[in-house]
């Protein structure tokens, strides 16, 4: 993206628009737009359709590498470091006054009110290519899930003698053929309704699991795991390191959605203040999400211990009873088309943009054309959004089947993102508009907070790129075969 001059510098990735207030009236907010009807309640909808995604699965996994101690304290350390680092970032919303100061429409545009300067590109880089790599971690689980419903058919009906290989490769065409649909919905005002269903699916499959598990420990009538974790032996002393760091990044990534935090606050009604509500609705999403991180990985580990597969409901551990495995898969494929709608949002909002700020005068990227829907009156058309989107829910598919690596891929993708944007610019920007003095507490425990994270990414990334080299030499790309 060129640069034109000094002023330009600091607007690479600038997002916010804009308008004339026009205060007083019932249709508009204080800064010109449509009144937003977001709740407490739609808010949580689309952080819990963001959080609870298909990391929940790899939990039982982590939870093995880690261990009956380390495990679920990790889970509750990285439940609370994300909470509070969220309400930071949520009472960056406004800048100045929490209630009538300027709003910030996204993450960048609060990282460029209270700190500016180079961080504003640095944030931008991180917080996009981090959606890219939700989008493609997301493509690779849903096609996994699939596979898992014909997988166990195929099982069932063999009664278990067919090993029922297949190819991933359509079932990730055909999701990117179904994200290229929901991808022409605008924006995420028009997104409530999906990120609803989302929710209710991911409830539904973190249930089944949770179920599955309970079901697995009752038959076998004993909690199976050490206080250590996956043992020396089964695995080399090596592999037992790289897997524990890896394990970090899996849970960093299953509580991993403040790189969208502020745009799902940018929705909210006010009053009460968007900060308030917003705090209201961190608090429950959370908690919810912990309890059912907690109850999914800790009941995956006693069914099968040492022996955790990957992935809790396509790794196998569980055949029967499999029309509920089939349910449970059929909800988590629903579930990743919303909440791969919910993430990429912002990148497509963000290219749309820029797109009409270099070129205003060009048809192709402002008009929108109507089409009349039967009982729905009519659907705006843009074609520069459906050309763009298009190419981006294709680049991502053509990507997840060259890396079909579920396990590695969000390790290394909760790694990556999981410092700088739950983190770092929260607690930067928090320190910033409260003018927290340098050396004072406060100060100090912020950025102890942030060290200790930085030093946990860096070992999560590490053992996640670990992972993926181990799997690229035993790889063909596009024959990915299960």
């Amino acid at each position: 993206m060129g640069e034109n001059g000094g002023a330009a510098k600091n607007q690479v990735f600038d997002l916010s628009i804009d308008v004339h207030p026009q205060g007083g009236s019932k249709c508009f907010d204080d800064d010109g737009r449509l009144k937003r009807t977001g709740t407490v309640w739609t808010a949580s909808a689309h952080i819990i359709t963001a959080v609870i995604g298909s990391g929940v699965l790899s939990l039982a996994w982590a939870t093995a590498q880690l261990g009956w101690i380390a495990g679920p304290t990790v889970m509750f350390l990285f439940s609370f470091v994300t909470y509070y680092t969220s309400t930071l970032l949520a009472a960056c919303y406004r800048s100045g006054d929490p209630v009538n100061g300027k709003r910030n429409y996204t993450y960048m545009d609060a990282v460029r009110s209270n700190l500016g300067g180079f961080k504003v590109k640095i944030c931008g880089w991180v917080q996009y290519l981090n959606l890219f790599g939700v989008a493609i971690g997301y493509t690779i689980a849903s096609a996994i899930s699939m596979m898992a419903i014909k997988r166990s058919n195929c099982f069932h009906a063999s009664g278990g003698k067919d090993p029922c290989h297949m190819n991933s490769n359509p079932y990730m065409i055909a999701f990117g053929v179904a994200e290229i649909i929901f991808s022409q919905i605008p924006d995420f005002d028009q997104l409530w309704w999906l990120s609803i269903v989302a929710a209710v699916m991911s409830f539904t499959y973190s249930t089944i699991g949770l179920g599955l598990g309970i079901a697995k420990v009752a038959e076998t009538g004993k909690f199976r795991g050490s206080l250590t974790g996956i043992s020396v032996g089964t695995v080399t002393q090596t592999q037992k390191i790289w897997r524990s760091f890896q394990a970090l990044g899996d849970i960093a990534f299953a509580y991993s959605y403040s790189l969208i935090l502020i745009e799902i606050q940018d929705t909210l009604k006010a009053p009460p203040s968007e900060s308030k509500t917003m705090k209201n609705a961190t608090l429950i999403s959370v908690g919810v999400t912990t309890l059912f991180y907690m109850l999914c990985g800790c009941m995956g580990y006693a069914a099968f211990g040492d022996m955790s597969p990957g992935n809790l409901l396509t790794g196998f551990g569980f055949y029967n009873p499999f029309w509920l495995l089939d349910i449970a898969n059929a909800a988590i494929v629903i579930h990743l088309v919303g909440a791969y709608q919910v993430y990429c949002q912002p990148l497509f909002a963000f290219i749309e943009k820029k797109a009409a700020e270099k070129f205003p005068d060009s048809e192709f990227i402002t008009k929108d054309i109507k089409i009349p829907i039967l009982g729905f009156g009519s659907f705006k058309l843009n074609l520069f959004r459906l050309v763009w989107r298009t190419a981006f829910v294709i680049s991502t598919t053509l990507i997840s089947m060259l890396l079909p690596f579920f396990n590695d891929i969000v390790g290394l993708l909760g790694a990556l993102g999981f410092w700088p944007l739950t983190v770092y610019f929260p607690v930067e920007m928090y320190i910033s508009q409260k003018k927290i003095p340098k050396w004072s507490t406060r100060w100090l425990c912020l950025q102890i907070l942030s060290v200790a994270c930085l030093i946990i990414t860096i070992a999560a990334a590490a053992g996640s790129i670990a992972g993926v080299v181990l799997d690229l030499k035993s790889y063909k790309p596009f024959s990915a075969g299960y």
